[in-house]
């Protein structure tokens, strides 16, 4: 069955809501950088020891989506929702009853980060096959709801941390995952969704197997990430050593996330009006003055805002390219090939957050790291101008 004559027995508004309401409550992962601190001192262990956990989050998360297409049709989309809640609510119980870091890696990097990556790469899919027409803008805001959960839940986790420790705010967590697990799964379950599968008559405009186009998509997407994935691995850090006092602080992780939902937001209205390659080569660009200005160390405020910019590029850039590679490769080829290209973020995620977490161990510094970022975002506007355009009316 064509993805575009099954998307019109669902409701598609409700089945975007329900991708909102999954990835809301799934991007809490990305607010690990207010665990930093804490880990630190619980554990004994240092700041790349603890940058480590989220590292492997990120690589575990990507698995999840370079796979997800074997699996997201083996249960209704009621079910999987709630299957992959309930994954991740369970690592966060793991990783709260750890007595070491390796048990923290096990509950919260392996397992809540494979059932993240599940329930998002899903959550993405579902609400671009239920609205055809608005591929790009129901993949936006349904990556700006992922950004919501990591802009809503530090202050949440925080208060949480200080008040009765890491055990009970990732307990918290758990229970917080599981009830949007219900509710995705109930308005999934009225909207009446289903998930497409592979259909050999759906064109894939002439890219199926163009690994010439996938490669340069693949080192686009990696270099156009590593400054957001790293900022988000340690907002709170950068903050604290460009002088800001706690409470600026905690607002770091705050500023990056809500930066990255702005971003998702305008991500596919964008792409729609002023064209894929021109957006996708401008977003690194902003990432990279953000980068610049944290390294003028101006301030605690400016660094904030830096931190903001950084986010938006980020979020603008990990809603658009899903899209394109929808465009490009059609529906439902199109979730292979993304899940080919999503292995570029989790190099980076590896990469990245650890090594900024190394590099700090070294020098008590961001420096050096915020200078190879710069570099690498670049590069990123380099491949990405190099892209083929993505759909009828975008000029070469």
């Amino acid at each position: 069955m064509d993805a575009e004559h099954h998307s019109t027995n669902v409701n598609g508004h409700l089945v975007l809501a329900a991708a909102m309401v999954l990835t809301l409550a799934l991007g809490s992962v990305h607010a690990f950088s207010v665990f930093l601190q804490p880990m630190e001192q619980a554990f004994s262990a240092s700041r790349a020891e603890v940058s480590f956990t989220y590292s492997l989050a990120l690589v575990c998360l990507t698995l999840a989506v370079l796979t997800g297409h074997l699996v997201f049709g083996a249960l209704r989309p009621a079910l999987f929702a709630l299957a992959a809640c309930c994954a991740a609510a369970a690592g966060c119980i793991i990783a709260s009853l750890a007595n070491a870091l390796w048990g923290v890696w096990l509950g919260y990097s392996v397992l809540f980060g494979a059932a993240n990556g599940f329930g998002y790469g899903y959550a993405l899919q579902i609400a671009a096959q239920a609205n055809p027409q608005n591929k790009a803008f129901a993949m936006g805001i349904t990556t700006a709801a992922y950004a919501l959960g990591a802009a809503v839940f530090p202050s949440f986790l925080d208060h949480i941390l200080t008040a009765a420790g890491i055990a009970l705010a990732l307990q918290a967590l758990a229970l917080v995952v599981i009830a949007a697990g219900l509710l995705a799964a109930g308005l999934m379950h009225v909207a009446k969704a289903r998930f497409a599968t592979a259909s050999p008559a759906e064109a894939t405009h002439g890219h199926e197997s163009s690994t010439r186009v996938l490669a340069h998509l693949w080192f686009a997407y990696g270099a156009g990430v590593s400054a957001g994935l790293m900022v988000i691995g340690h907002a709170t850090g950068l903050a604290a050593n460009a002088g800001a006092a706690k409470n600026l602080v905690v607002l770091a992780p705050v500023f990056v996330a809500v930066g990255n939902m702005a971003g998702g937001v305008l991500a596919g209205w964008a792409t729609d009006t002023l064209g894929s390659r021109r957006v996708l080569t401008v977003l690194p660009v902003l990432s990279l003055c953000g980068l610049a200005a944290l390294l003028a160390s101006t301030g605690p405020l400016a660094a904030l805002v830096a931190l903001g910019l950084i986010g938006f590029a980020y979020g603008a850039i990990i809603a658009v390219y899903p899209a394109v590679i929808s465009y490009l490769f059609g529906t439902l080829h199109g979730i292979k090939a993304y899940g080919r290209v999503f292995t570029a973020w989790g190099a980076a995620g590896l990469i990245f957050p650890w090594l900024a977490g190394y590099l700090f161990d070294r020098a008590q510094s961001y420096t050096t790291i915020l200078v190879v970022a710069a570099v690498i975002s670049g590069l990123s506007a380099v491949f990405a101008y190099r892209l083929p355009p993505a759909h009828a009316g975008e000029h070469t």
